[in-house]
């Protein structure tokens, strides 16, 4: 069985059973709806404990509980651009204001990126009498850019200079 065939598997049984990801997450537990979500879609891995909950909740075999705790190949089969519109919108938020966030944040933080590895996301809707808002905050580690071979007054690591 490929990773694609058992994101497939749980999803029928999702739809089977008529479970929400708020349900699935809470029976799995450990870990942020977002990280849990893209577990189950084949993008993050779950912990041992993790996978045996989900495993049980699934009613999965233990080769595909062990599929859950390997390391996947993210993003694969992802079409780029994405197609899909919702999807779709943030990347082209990426496109449009990418820029700009590049030179803000590294006028406040130095040369460097901000971690999407060590990194926390949270998604809340906003009740809006003009139409219910969608809020995203993103909080990611700045690791600064490592001057390899630095000698004499050349900065080791990226820097906010003054």
């Amino acid at each position: 069985m490929k990773r694609a065939d058992l994101t497939e598997k749980l999803l029928d049984i999702k739809r089977e059973k008529g479970w929400s990801w708020k349900y699935i997450c809470e029976q799995i537990g450990g870990m942020s709806p977002v990280m849990i979500t893209g577990a189950i879609l084949g993008n993050h891995k779950l912990t041992k404990p993790q996978a045996a909950a989900a495993a049980k909740l699934f009613g999965l075999s233990q080769a595909e509980q062990s599929m859950l705790n390997e390391v996947p190949m993210r993003g694969e089969g992802m079409q780029m651009p994405p197609t899909d519109p919702l999807i779709y919108r943030f990347y082209e938020l990426v496109l449009v204001n990418g820029a700009a966030w590049k030179e803000l944040i590294q006028e406040e933080f130095g040369d460097g990126i901000m971690s999407a590895i060590d990194f926390d996301m949270a998604m809340e809707r906003l009740a809006d009498p003009k139409g219910d808002r969608v809020k995203i905050t993103m909080s990611g580690k700045f690791l600064p850019f490592k001057y390899y071979g630095a000698t004499g007054n050349a900065q080791a690591y990226g820097y906010k200079e003054e």
